[in-house]
């Protein structure tokens, strides 16, 4: 019985774990940005007095950037609002749940219409170029403010 109990525990870790599809190129494993000069990446760190709502997820310059899940690209956003390098991203609200995440420091490939899962959705932005040292990311923030980290 004991068996049982590990093998379906440990099917619905695998699950929840392996529920987003890879986001960056060059990293299979949606590795979370670590800490440096700037900060940590890592849902809840501290951030200029608030915290990250969301997490970075690590990302070379340059890089292609896939959709995590199948849905539709809302809308692009402007994260920063100041039209530095980076202030690009993306909405997407997914077809199964009707959740939302925003995906941020990214050139998305177009600003609305459906994306299906794995598929090529933009390009990372010179993040180097804005904040030179950082471990370069992708924001990943659900819309509700609740911890993406399980997705990845």
């Amino acid at each position: 019985m004991l068996t049982l109990k590990l093998i379906v525990f440990a099917g619905l870790v695998s699950n929840v774990a392996a529920r987003w599809a890879q986001i960056c190129d060059g990293n299979a494993l949606n590795s979370v940005r670590g800490c440096d000069k700037y900060g940590c990446g890592y849902y809840g760190a501290p951030r200029n007095g608030r915290k990250n709502l969301g997490v970075d997820v690590v990302c070379k310059d340059g890089s292609t950037v896939y959709a995590p899940f199948s849905g539709l690209i809302v809308r692009r956003i402007k994260p920063f609002g100041n039209n530095n390098a980076i202030d690009d991203g993306i909405l997407l609200r997914e077809t199964r749940t009707g959740s939302c995440i925003k995906l941020a420091f990214i050139s998305p490939l177009r600003s609305r219409g459906w994306i299906s899962k794995g598929s090529k959705i933009g390009v990372m932005l010179p993040m180097q170029r804005v904040y030179p040292g950082i471990s370069s990311h992708v924001h990943i923030q659900n819309c509700d403010h609740s911890n993406p980290t399980g997705n990845l």
